[in-house]
């Protein structure tokens, strides 16, 4: 019965069913027909009011919303818009500049947004046209766009950590009560945040190195600049009106969680209200720009925490018909034991990411088996990193990632799918290769948090 609601549930949501809705619903309807056949404890379902309670008085999970509007008001109000074009003129005198500010600008609003599809559309927008018209490479151009968008999923502050941190930390109180121990230690949203610096840092220049390879091999895809703006002290200080406010604002929200100044909701709250002290410096913030944003706010939190909702009430229902024991047998068993283990569930999550947003992927899959993983052994942080690090792959892999779906929903006009699959096939490669070496060297991603937090 288990196995069962987990497969109608991912065929549900393929008919284009809401995911919220489809979650708790369907198992609902299984919790009932559990009941009727005497496989399910209806009485189970009376842990349903706590744990709702306990979703909306999770003090992490207020983050979330916060992060959203910091990311919305600085999309929303230009402010990428002008760090692209300031960034433009400042690579503009170098072959191939242009995707290198795309590569940084893309990294920033990443950081700031943490949403995949805002950064991809953004990004797509502003600087697919004027790549194509400088005479990038359409295919390459569709790639870096896509690779930079989906770094919002490792560059924190991510809300894809902040997530991933509240549920790693139930899974690691909940792995530590089976193995009998009883520690004071915890996973907290900043030891992620920590960890995938390095992580993060290491793709963004291997997507720079590619770059520079491509540019020495085929120099014509990447024409020289034709005008180049001439180095002055108004130039000097137009770039650094655009670059420094959102560079402050990150170092301000980042800094404070990783050294342990703020909670991660503190400084949320921080990154939210200097957005707008940013916004309103560049006269950007004008009421019809706020009532966007706070309708987008609404939109996504309310998206995240209905999602959770359900998500909640299909992990009750998937452990009363034995499911959690039934992943329990089955990781014990499997040949190889934890490398094994862990080799299944990042490849049923990069299968599941062409499919499910990760959200999605973070309230229903990752409870179900970060418990278990842990209890064999392996590291958080570490199972954090490459949990988010595969989504962002998965995100970005044809002929199903979301990322592609985003780019060609916007530039329709401008680009085939082809070019788009192709484009983006070399940076999934360079992702994979990040995850071969996280599993080699699982310092890259431990080391950083040692280090701060000892």
């Amino acid at each position: 019965m288990a196995i069962l609601l987990f497969v109608t549930v991912c065929l549900v949501l393929m008919l284009g069913y809401p995911v919220a809705l489809t979650l708790a619903g369907v198992a609902l309807m299984f919790a009932g027909i559990g009941q009727f056949i005497g496989l399910f404890d209806a009485t189970l379902l009376g842990a349903l009011p706590n744990r709702l309670f306990g979703i909306i008085n999770n003090s992490i999970l207020m983050a979330v919303p916060l992060f959203v509007f910091m990311g919305v008001v600085l999309e929303k109000s230009k402010v990428a818009e002008q760090l692209l074009i300031s960034m433009a003129e400042l690579f503009g005198r170098f072959r191939g500049g242009l995707i290198f500010s795309v590569f940084f600008v893309g990294m920033l609003l990443a950081a700031s947004t943490g949403i995949v599809g805002a950064t991809v559309v953004t990004m797509g927008l502003m600087s697919l046209p004027t790549l194509l018209k400088r005479g990038y490479d359409p295919a390459f151009s569709a790639g870096a766009i896509c690779a930079t968008g989906t770094l919002g999923q490792i560059i924190p502050p991510s809300i894809a950590l902040v997530l991933l941190g509240d549920v790693l930390s139930n899974a690691y109180q909940q792995a530590q009560l089976e193995m009998g121990i009883f520690s004071p230690k915890s996973v907290s949203v900043g030891d992620l945040f920590a960890g995938a610096i390095v992580p993060g840092l290491l793709l963004l220049g291997m997507y720079c190195l590619y770059t520079l390879i491509l540019i020495k091999l085929k120099p014509d895809s990447f024409p020289k600049p034709t005008q180049i703006q001439p180095v002055n002290l108004s130039f000097i200080l137009r770039i650094l009106n655009a670059l420094i406010p959102p560079l402050v604002l990150i170092f301000l929200v980042l800094g404070s969680i990783l050294f342990g100044v703020a909670t991660p909701t503190e400084a949320a709250s921080v990154g939210a209200f200097g957005a707008l002290v940013i916004a309103m410096s560049k006269k950007q913030l004008q009421l019809a720009v706020l009532k966007e944003v706070m309708i987008s706010t609404v939109k996504v939190t309310s998206m995240v925490f209905l999602i959770l909702i359900g998500a909640s009430i299909f992990s009750l229902v998937f452990r009363g018909l034995g499911g959690e024991e039934l992943i329990h047998q089955l990781f014990t068993n499997m040949p190889g034991g934890v490398i094994g283990a862990t080799l299944l569930v990042m490849l049923v999550i990069f299968l599941l990411g062409f499919i499910l947003d990760f959200i999605e992927i973070t309230f229903v899959v990752v409870p179900l088996v970060a418990p278990i993983l842990l209890a064999m052994g392996l590291d958080p942080i570490w199972l954090g990193i490459m949990i988010a690090v595969n989504l962002q792959t998965s995100f970005l892999t044809p002929p199903f990632g979301f990322a592609l779906f985003y780019l060609r929903g916007v530039t329709k006009e401008l680009l085939s799918s082809a070019q788009i699959y192709r484009g983006v096939l070399p940076f999934v490669l360079m992702q994979l290769l990040l995850l071969l070496l996280l599993s080699i060297w699982p310092a890259l991603i431990t080391w950083l948090p040692a280090q701060i937090y000892g």
